[in-house]
C-alpha cells in the first residue's frame, strides 16, 4: 500500500504542476499574439521616418558622427537584451552565447569591451561570472514601451556621441555607476530576432556607427541609411539645410531602430516560453500516464496477492477438514 499511496502522492504532484505550466503556456500565446500586434503598429511611423531620413540622406553630405568609423576606436559597447524571468527555454543562453561571441571578435580588433545589459537574468548571470557590467536596466523585457526604455535608449546614443575620448552622463536607471561615464566608439546589440512561433535567432547587430547603404532598389532598415541620389524622384526643398535635420533626426532613428529590437525580443520571449511551458506541459502528461500504469499494475499485482492468499487459506482449511 505504501507504494502504491507514494505513486498517487506523485501523480497528484505533477498535475499540479502541469496545470501551472500550461497556464504559463496559454499566457505566453496571448502575450504573443499583443507583442506582434506593436510591432504592426509602429511599422507606419517607422516606415515615415525612414522615407525621411532617406530624403534627407540624399541631399545631405552624409557627413555626421553617426554614419563615420572611427578610424581611432578603441572601446565597443555591447548591450545585451535577456529576460527578466526564466521559464523560456534556451532563450537566454542562447544570447549569452551570441554576446560572447561577439565579446572576442571585438576584441580580437582591439577594443576594449563595455558591457550594458537589460533584464534581470543577464544580470544574474554576468555577476555570477564576475563580469563588469557598465549599466543595467530591469523591468520591461515582457512589455516593453517608448517610455520604459527611454533611459537606454538616450544612454546609448549619448555615449557613442561622447566617443571614447569623451563622457556621457549617466542617466536615471543605470543601476551601476553615477555622474558621468565613459564613452565608446561602437555600439551593438545582441537581442533575439523573432522568426515564427517555432523559431527565434539570436543576433548580433551593430547599431552605430550607421553604416551608409548607397543602392537604388531597397532599403534595409536598421542597417543603413538609403542613398538614393540618382534615382527619379520628387524635389523638394527643405528649412533648415538637409544636414542639420539630418542631424536632428538620426538619433530619434536610431532610438526607434533599438526599440524595435525591444519589440522583437519581447515576441520572441514569449514565443520561446510558450515553446517551453509546452513541451513540460506535455513531459507531465507522458510521466503521468506512465504513473498511473505503474500504480494500476501495483495494485492489480496487490489483488492478485489478496486472491492468491484467499485461496491458499481456503484450501489449507480445506485439507486439515477445519472448514466442515
Amino acid at each position: 500500500m505504501a507504494t502504491i499511496r507514494e505513486l498517487r502522492d506523485r501523480i497528484k504532484s505533477v498535475n499540479s504542476t502541469k496545470k501551472i505550466t500550461k497556464a504559463q503556456e496559454l499566457i505566453a500565446t496571448s502575450r504573443i499574439s499583443k507583442a506582434q500586434a506593436r510591432v504592426q503598429a509602429a511599422t507606419p511611423y517607422a516606415h515615415e521616418i525612414q522615407s525621411v531620413v532617406e530624403k534627407l540622406a540624399s541631399a545631405s553630405s552624409l557627413d555626421h558622427p553617426m554614419l563615420r568609423e572611427r578610424e581611432d576606436g578603441k572601446v565597443a559597447a555591447i548591450l545585451v537584451v535577456s529576460s527578466d524571468r526564466g521559464q523560456c527555454g534556451a532563450y537566454n543562453n542562447n544570447v549569452f552565447k551570441k554576446a560572447a561571441e561577439l565579446q572576442g571578435l571585438l576584441e580580437g580588433e582591439g577594443y576594449e569591451v563595455v558591457r550594458y545589459v537589460t533584464g534581470k537574468k543577464a544580470i544574474g548571470y554576468y555577476q555570477f561570472r564576475d563580469a563588469d557590467i557598465a549599466g543595467a536596466w530591469t523591468g520591461f523585457s515582457q512589455d516593453p514601451s517608448w517610455d520604459l526604455t527611454h533611459d537606454v535608449r538616450h544612454h546609448l546614443i549619448d555615449g557613442f556621441i561622447a566617443g571614447s575620448k569623451g563622457e556621457a552622463q549617466t542617466r536615471e536607471g543605470v543601476r551601476q555607476g553615477e555622474g558621468a561615464v565613459r564613452g565608446f566608439d561602437q555600439v551593438h546589440v545582441v537581442y533575439t530576432e523573432f522568426v515564427s512561433m517555432l523559431t527565434q535567432r539570436a543576433r548580433a547587430h551593430q547599431l552605430l556607427p550607421i553604416e551608409p547603404v548607397i543602392t537604388e532598389d531597397e532599403f534595409e532598415t536598421g542597417e543603413g541609411i538609403l542613398n538614393d541620389a540618382e534615382s527619379p524622384g520628387a524635389d523638394y526643398d527643405f528649412e533648415p539645410d538637409p544636414d542639420t535635420l539630418l542631424s536632428a533626426l538620426l538619433p530619434k532613428f536610431v532610438s526607434r531602430a533599438l526599440y524595435s529590437m525591444f519589440l522583437e525580443a519581447s515576441a520572441s520571449e514569449s514565443a520561446a516560453r510558450r515553446t517551453a511551458m509546452k513541451a513540460a506541459t506535455d513531459n507531465a502528461t507522458e510521466l503521468v500516464k506512465g504513473l498511473s500504469r505503474e500504480a494500476n499494475a501495483a495494485r492489480q499485482a496487490q489483488i492478485t496477492q489478496e486472491i492468491t492468499e484467499i485461496v491458499g487459506g481456503a484450501g489449507a482449511l480445506a485439507e486439515s477438514g477445519e472448514s466442515d
